[in-house]
């Protein structure tokens, strides 16, 4: 198992692409604390139930004290913290529209989330890693940032903002040997995608697929082996890149 004596914090946990990242991490090897505003048992036990170490913790990432004391839960729990998978965010109950149209307040609360949200999960975890001059933070961005995804102007900006985090705070970090990389996926057939989408989820599904070279649409599988390789040590000088996990949609 070539995560074994790692141990990560998973945020957004409870469901959907953030559990599966969870139970991906633990099945090679690592101790993983799940965050999420919702409950994180059904993961924890998952993890559990299969061997593994796992902590559920409450967390809202748009609390700096609620991502500090994750952080600090992980450390007095499994006594070191090697990654962050900054995977929390807006998303499933998005009301898209004209980018005229969007409602201000919604606005907001996605740049509070996926944006502010990351850049305090990276706050709480970093002076961990600096000390132990290691590090992995993972930050999932979106083919939305890139690509371009209409009526959904908020949430493609706020992703768009992470890649930029990403590719900065690589450059600051480097010297504490803090890897800071980000993964870009297409649509993946979660829960979130399917409530996001509701009832044209079929035709958007078949839209997206065609828009590939690998013509599937993604599933939970698909995503989970890059987050493993971003917190392995088979990645320790990869560091500022995004990379795109979309069946070959943009080639960057």
């Amino acid at each position: 198992m070539q995560l074994t004596g790692k141990v990560a914090i998973v945020t957004g946990a409870a469901r959907g692409l953030g559990r599966a990242y969870a139970e991906a991490l633990a099945r090679e090897g690592a101790a993983v604390v799940a965050g999420d505003v919702r409950d994180c048992t059904a993961t924890v036990k998952s993890i559990r139930d299969a061997g593994g170490r796992a902590l559920g913790a409450e967390l809202d990432v748009a609390s700096f004290d609620s991502c500090k004391e994750i952080a600090a839960a992980a450390v007095k729990e499994f006594g070191r913290l090697d990654a962050l998978v900054n995977n929390a965010a807006l998303y499933a109950n998005l009301k898209g529209g004209r980018f005229d149209q969007l409602d201000e307040a919604q606005w907001d609360r996605v740049m509070q989330v996926n944006v502010k949200g990351v850049w305090n999960g990276c706050r709480a975890v970093v002076p961990l890693m600096r000390a132990q001059k290691s590090g992995s933070v993972i930050n999932i961005a979106s083919l939305a940032a890139v690509y371009g995804l209409p009526y959904a102007l908020d949430y493609s900006v706020s992703k768009g903002a992470v890649i930029a985090m990403t590719r900065s705070l690589a450059r600051e970090l480097g010297r504490d040997w803090i890897r800071v990389n980000a993964v870009a996926p297409s649509a993946v057939m979660t829960e979130g995608t399917k409530e996001f989408f509701g009832e044209k989820l079929e035709k958007a599904a078949q839209v997206i697929a065609a828009g590939q070279s690998l013509q599937r649409n993604l599933d939970t599988g698909d995503l989970t082996g890059t987050i493993v390789y971003l917190v392995s040590d088979a990645s320790l000088f990869v560091t500022g890149q995004t990379l795109m996990v979309d069946g070959g949609t943009v080639f960057s």
